[in-house]
């Protein structure tokens, strides 16, 4: 062993690259994350190289593939076309690579960064459920599921010795499917420009309109028409307003269905990155449906904000874990429960008032970027030291 070269990575900043297939793209959540973390990497004196589509040093070529790139765009989210120049270009004089996606543009990053005597990391950020909601009969083939999982692993992960996975139910998942490498459990985080909006006033009755915001992908598995049909069950129907931000391919029809249900007229589509901290603290309520997800970051993001959330327990998804009382807890596609929550918070202005602070500051304590990148580092020169 090296005398002082592991401790001179240990110590110094590090030169990292970021392989994403689409990197500059702020309404997909992994190129979001992506961007934050690059960001603050910078910010706490490493050197970051963003590799793939809209990147702006190393920008990689859209790569068509039939139907499926169809699908993707869909989800805002683009193959990228994998280039041995490109790659050896970006990875001279890097620490350490570290791929998002299993998909062709990751595989062969990491393969050129191994011949290159590069150390190579990845993060498990595509749960096999969500992409399986999106492929419509497929997803009822038996063993679908576990098939991707073998897959993934095959095409990537059994190469990497350190997968950054965002929640324990991620690494629980891997483990069942037989992954063999270090699990690091760390949150994607949050930005710090969701800080608290004024806390509600605990005296004052309801506002009206109420404003129930909601945000991820309008795609299936986040399960939005639950969301819809439970304000029209709400016996405050008539006063509430109801927010989506999101797109996906689910967009017509779920303003179709919110067009036909609700009393008050739904704001339903893409609302700019940027703009969502002003939307969120707009809000008065926040709800996730979701029956499959890695992480939601959109839920952190809300409680960062200082708004309540209402989340749908699902066993295939990460997001339960943020509630902090039964209050903000219902059963995963059930409505008319969904409902009667709502209708509790709006009946109690004063918990509203309370709990939105207790998740503004949880929050702070527990999902800040900063303390991610931390922990992401840690990994990182780990593997640099391996």
């Amino acid at each position: 062993m090296r005398e002082n070269g592991i401790e001179e990575s240990i110590d110094r900043p590090l030169t990292i690259a970021l392989v994403v297939d689409t990197v500059g793209n702020q309404g997909n959540g992994t190129s979001n994350s992506a961007l934050q973390w690059a960001a603050e990497l910078e910010r706490q004196g490493h050197h970051v190289r963003l590799v793939g589509i809209g990147a702006p040093e190393y920008p990689a070529r859209v790569n068509k593939v039939p139907l499926v790139s169809w699908v993707a765009a869909k989800q805002l989210m683009q193959f990228a076309e994998p280039s041995d120049t490109l790659f050896r270009t970006a990875f001279q004089g890097v620490d350490v690579v570290h791929i998002y996606m299993p998909f062709k543009f990751g595989r062969r990053a990491a393969k050129v960064a191994h011949q290159m005597g590069i150390p190579v990391t990845a993060g498990f950020h595509l749960q096999p459920e969500n992409v399986l909601y999106s492929a419509g009969p497929l997803r009822r083939i038996p063993g679908i599921s576990s098939f991707l999982y073998w897959l993934f692993k095959h095409w990537l992960y059994k190469h990497i010795d350190h997968i950054h996975v965002p929640t324990e139910m991620t690494a629980s998942l891997l483990r069942a499917h037989g992954y063999k490498a270090k699990l690091h459990v760390i949150s994607n985080g949050y930005s710090p420009v969701y800080s608290p909006k004024k806390p509600a006033d605990p005296d004052a009755s309801a506002p009206v309109p109420f404003r129930v915001v909601a945000s991820g992908r309008l795609a299936s598995e986040k399960d939005q028409i639950t969301l819809i049909k439970a304000v029209s069950m709400s016996r405050h129907a008539g006063d509430i307003q109801l927010v989506i931000a999101g797109t996906g391919p689910l967009e017509q029809y779920l303003k179709f269905r919110a067009g036909r249900l609700l009393a008050r007229k739904a704001d339903i589509g893409f609302h700019k990155h940027a703009d969502m901290p002003d939307l969120l603290r707009s809000g008065d309520l926040f709800v996730h449906c979701s029956i499959a997800d890695i992480e939601s970051v959109s839920v952190i993001e809300a409680m960062a904000c200082g708004l309540v959330p209402v989340i749908a327990a699902s066993e295939l998804s990460a997001a339960g874990q943020f509630a902090l009382i039964d209050e903000s807890l219902f059963p995963v596609r059930d409505a008319a429960l969904l409902a009667r929550r709502i209708d509790w918070w709006i009946a109690h202005q004063a918990e509203r008032a309370e709990w939105g602070e207790k998740y503004a500051e949880y929050t702070k304590v527990h999902y800040s970027v900063e303390a991610s990148v931390h922990k992401f580092v840690d990994m990182e020169r780990k593997a640099i030291g391996e």
